[in-house]
């Protein structure tokens, strides 16, 4: 009995870190291919979101049968807010992320990750949703999460540190020999690159706002995730046609661009949405949420081993930084939602209020 309750704690834990190794893995690779092979940061969100929207198609109508209800298969409501879903999800969301990437590097796109919890909190009081209570200490922890996430965001910004080492590591053949990766873009704007993986983040949380209103109203998750991506694709399709005046950069080869789009699609997709919701079945609904920051000693690891000569020791601080103002957020919230749970019984907690299908953005998100 204790074996298989081991194995039920272990597992879910191990797949989500596997989860978020691999998502930084393809951010280095899509890195490297804006870097190396030139790929557009704006073709690549077209493309990847267009082979998602393919493979969500049979999932989409298979949730339907499985599903049936009176509801019509679209509604104008429906439609209007998945239009909004992928304006806003992936259109800025990805777009504003990729681009922050092709003028940073993944350490930035982990450390601007983990400030969706202080903007939620942030826009939360604007829209006075909340309120801070000075004699709460949950809002006190939120707070204070809040401006440790804006210091390390901010830390990261203007502040990248010395090099890790001139060299890395003999034994990799990394130092004598041409580089397979690119960590750091060769077009390097660090301010830029940063801002715009925050502003990425921001979105998310608008995004996060509309689809909590949209599943409230249409459960049917996996037509609603086929909409807006659709919609996203269209709209990313639209603004690369008017950022990219070349047409040549919508020619793929088979090379590492069409690799790291087919991978990150498929990943996106299926791999992460399946695992997350498998893990949130068996843990509850917030659970996959406390492994973002997970992502921050994965890309150092990679930065410090692999990438020396160009990592930062700033950077991994900052993102560190980060990271923490992200877990005090976080429990902040759950802590406060809690709290309110118990005081007045029907109250919308923090676990209700889990993006739907969040994952799928950071990234990609994740990016």
């Amino acid at each position: 009995m204790g074996v298989k309750v081991a194995i039920g704690d272990m597992l879910p834990c191990t797949s989500m870190i596997i989860i978020e190794a691999c998502a930084i893995f393809l951010t280095i690779m899509a890195s490297t291919a804006m870097s190396k092979l030139g790929m557009s940061s704006f073709v690549f969100v077209v493309f990847t979101n267009a082979l998602s929207f393919i493979l969500l198609i049979p999932f989409s109508i298979l949730f339907r049968r499985n599903n049936k209800t009176e509801e019509p298969l679209f509604t104008f409501p429906l439609v209007l807010r998945a239009f909004f879903l992928g304006l806003v999800g992936v259109t800025i969301a990805q777009n504003l992320a990729f681009a922050g990437l092709s003028y940073s590097s993944p350490i930035v796109a982990c450390g601007a990750a983990n400030m969706i919890p202080a903007f939620s909190f942030i826009i939360a009081i604007i829209l006075r949703k909340i309120r801070i209570d000075w004699k709460r200490q949950a809002s006190i922890v939120r707070v204070i999460g809040s401006l440790v996430s804006i210091v390390g965001i901010l830390a990261m910004t203007f502040y990248k540190g010395p090099v890790v080492k001139q060299y890395s590591p003999s034994f990799l053949h990394l130092a004598t020999s041409p580089h397979l990766f690119i960590f750091t873009s060769t077009h390097e704007n660090w301010i830029l690159g940063c801002f715009l993986f925050a502003s990425a983040s921001f979105a998310l949380v608008i995004w996060n706002i509309i689809q909590v209103g949209t599943r409230k109203k249409h459960p049917h998750i996996m037509k609603i995730t086929c909409l807006y991506t659709l919609f996203g694709t269209i709209q990313s399709a639209l603004l690369a046609l008017f950022m990219e005046k070349d047409l040549s950069v919508w020619r793929l080869k088979l090379d590492m661009e069409l690799l790291v789009i087919v991978l990150t699609a498929i990943f996106g997709s299926l791999i992460r949405i399946n695992v997350q919701i498998w893990c949130s079945r068996l843990k509850g609904p917030s659970y996959a949420l406390f492994f973002k920051p997970v992502g921050v000693p994965v890309a150092s690891t990679c930065g410090c081993v692999l990438f020396a000569a160009t990592f930062h020791y700033g950077s991994m601080l900052s993102a560190c930084i980060c990271g923490l103002g992200y877990y005090t957020t976080l429990w902040g919230q759950l802590k406060e939602d809690e709290t309110m749970q118990n005081n007045e019984g029907n109250v919308t907690t923090f676990d209700e209020r889990v993006p739907l299908l969040e994952e799928q953005q950071e990234e990609d998100s994740q990016v």
